[in-house]
């Protein structure tokens, strides 16, 4: 007998009628009217709505994103791995496809249908591991872009593909969503190859690029025997809107959070140019600060490593693992009077590297943590503090699914610091010690030659620059604090805040260097009576003009001086040629900052700016193209 009941309509109360937004998905709109209105059976997830809220997760960067992709890669035995940001279009609207690729073992079609399922994994909870819960491919892909393609081969010319498509999701009507059965292919797409087989827009210099093969015909024999392919088009949520600056940032971020996998012979390419590795604590020999001429030592100095320090899984727990801090001490001795470029651009001494957290080889947080190396400062800049630990301390440590940071718990630190607190103390008295008497033999607080000379001659100069005069105690004591403050943000590597202070407040010229591909190769300001002048060590004046003359010399500040205060009689030549070069710059900033400041109105200083942006800008050209 049939059952002809029917499911009586429910009139909801105004108070409990949905309230979506503008954007909510059709088919979740769909499915959540039938279990409200019909009485139908309520799904776990609502599918329509689960997806999009994914692309919400909340990745720091396309970097991090990308990251769980080279996870995966590294997880599934992958000896090369390749990262693209393919960019389209015309200036101001450029589309950026992302693509990685790798040679590890590949999937089946049944695994490649259960690693598209949110949840499913072969590791799930694995601590041995990279990743552990089944979600970093996808919700990593998503939050870039609103669809993603996945292509694995276990035997060349087999191909299978799946797609995930938010569109596509969000308007199906039913309850209950199954994934499709994968797509035999026996050869990628042909919007595919192309990103595996032609140079990137960026590197400009197509020499650079090292791809994957050079012909579609070859490309099914490069890919290997096994591997995946995870392909993002159009990406709508990248960090940043060019090619050159997403790729920039993933080389110098992967190269720290890979280094362990670099250093041991992975090969790692993003936009077909290899990623070598960079260790912060500089003591892998294998990475590549030993790369950089002119260094007399390479190597950082190892001062104590502790290899079993047990710390609860969790709090109250009586189940410890090990965990292995190593403490360094950078080489001060040689590397301290390294010209600033080699310190800042080269070496990246004064990046906020000083504590780096390692889960299970693989990098997972570095900067400061005051806990275990004291508060941010130039006594812990020449410190690090490397800390090893495996997935059964992820709870510990606060690891997140997405392996970005770390949020430790008090008791993990405490455990730690306590082993370790003796020695940290001692690198800084150590280095504050250094620094001091450095500062007394009159590197700190100290002009260069060009800014001393400036102001000798400023005296008489036919127009005088304008001034702050005060003239009561409360406005001297304004003028102290703003000085202050301009110090602050004007402090070299090298100088305590009481330093930069006395150099500022002494200098009617300071020199300063920024380091901005964007950026024109020199800017002026003109405050509290101080003409700044900042040099852009990215454009090609610093690297082909201002950097070696200054080799000529000693340094960047012109400043050369043996024990007696007098110059060098080998560099003099250098020196002077640097010093006029600096005072070129000068009286330009001068001329500028009093030209500018004539009439009343910014009419002068947007002059200046789009000449000095397109001075620069043919000056860049002239001397880059060969």
């Amino acid at each position: 007998m049939t059952d002809t009941t029917v499911t009586p309509i429910i009139d909801l109360p105004e108070q409990f009628e949905p309230q979506w937004g503008a954007n909510a998905p059709r088919g979740g709109k769909s499915v959540l009217n039938r279990v409200l209105r019909e009485g139908t059976r309520v799904p776990l997830f609502l599918g329509q709505t689960f997806i999009n809220s994914l692309r919400d997760v909340g990745y720091d960067s396309t970097t991090s994103a990308l990251c769980e992709h080279v996870d995966n890669a590294i997880q599934a035995g992958a000896k090369e791995i390749r990262v693209y940001f393919n960019q389209s279009g015309s200036k101001g609207n450029y589309n950026i496809d992302a693509l990685v690729f790798d040679d590890g073992r590949g999937m089946s079609a049944n695994v490649l249908q259960v690693a598209m399922a949110f949840g499913g994994s072969m590791f799930y909870d694995n601590r041995e591991g990279i990743g552990r819960f089944g979600v970093g491919m996808k919700t990593a892909a998503l939050s870039m872009g609103p669809a993603v393609e996945v292509y694995s081969w276990t035997e060349p010319g087999a191909i299978y593909t799946m797609t995930l498509d938010i569109q596509e999701i969000s308007s199906k009507l039913s309850n209950l969503l199954e994934l499709p059965e994968p797509q035999l292919l026996d050869t990628i797409p042909s919007n595919v190859a192309r990103i595996l087989t032609r140079p990137m827009a960026y590197p400009r210099n197509h020499a650079d690029q090292y791809l994957l093969s050079e012909s579609e015909d070859d490309l099914l024999d490069r890919m290997g025997k096994s591997g995946t392919i995870v392909f993002i088009p159009d990406c709508d949520r990248v960090t940043y809107k060019k090619s050159q600056t997403l790729a920039d940032h993933a080389i110098k971020e992967m190269a720290r959070i890979y280094r362990v996998q670099l250093s041991r012979g992975l090969r790692l390419y993003v936009n077909n140019r290899r990623v070598e590795a960079f260790d912060p604590t500089y003591w892998d020999m294998n990475a590549r600060h030993t790369k950089i001429s002119g260094l007399e030592e390479n190597r950082s100095r190892l001062i104590r490593s502790w290899t079993d320090i047990q710390v609860p899984v969790s709090e109250n727990s009586s189940v410890t693992a090990p965990v292995a801090v190593r403490l360094y001490m950078l080489p001060m001795d040689e590397w301290y009077d390294l010209p600033r470029k080699v310190l800042k651009n080269d070496l990246r001494v004064f990046d906020d590297h000083t504590v780096s957290f390692m889960r299970n080889n693989r990098e997972v947080f570095s900067g400061t943590v005051t806990e275990l190396s004291g508060r941010r400062h130039g006594d812990s800049a020449w410190m690090r503090i490397q800390i090893d630990f495996s997935g059964a301390l992820d709870e510990a440590f606060g690891v997140a699914m997405n392996k970005q940071g770390v949020r430790p718990k008090k008791y993990a630190l405490d455990v730690i610091r306590d082993q370790i607190k003796e020695e940290v103390s001692r690198i800084r008295e150590k280095t504050a010690e250094f620094r001091k008497m450095k500062s007394a033999k009159g590197q700190g607080a100290k002009l260069t030659e060009a800014e001393r000379r400036a102001n000798d001659a400023d005296v008489f100069q036919a127009k005088p620059l304008p001034s702050p005069a005060p003239t009561t105690d409360e406005e001297r004591q304004a003028l102290e604090a703003n000085l202050r403050a301009l110090a602050v943000g004007l402090k070299r590597d090298d100088e305590t805040d009481e330093e930069a202070y006395e150099r500022v407040a002494r200098s009617r010229f300071i020199t300063t260097f920024k380091h901005d591909e964007y950026w024109p190769f020199y800017h002026v300001d003109y405050q509290l009576g101080k003409v700044i002048l900042t040099i852009n060590t990215a454009h090609p004046f610093y690297m082909k003009l201002y950097d070696p003359i200054a080799k000529l010399g000693v340094g960047c500040d012109g400043v050369d001086e043996s024990d007696d205060g007098e110059l060098g009689e080998e560099n003099v030549e250098g020196s002077e040629i640097l010093v006029a070069l600096q005072m070129l710059l000068f009286s330009l900033g001068r001329a500028q900052s009093q030209l500018a400041m004539g009439g009343g109105d910014d009419s002068r200083r947007e002059l200046f700016d789009a000449l000095r942006r397109e001075w620069s800008q043919v000056l860049k050209t002239q001397l880059t193209t060969s």
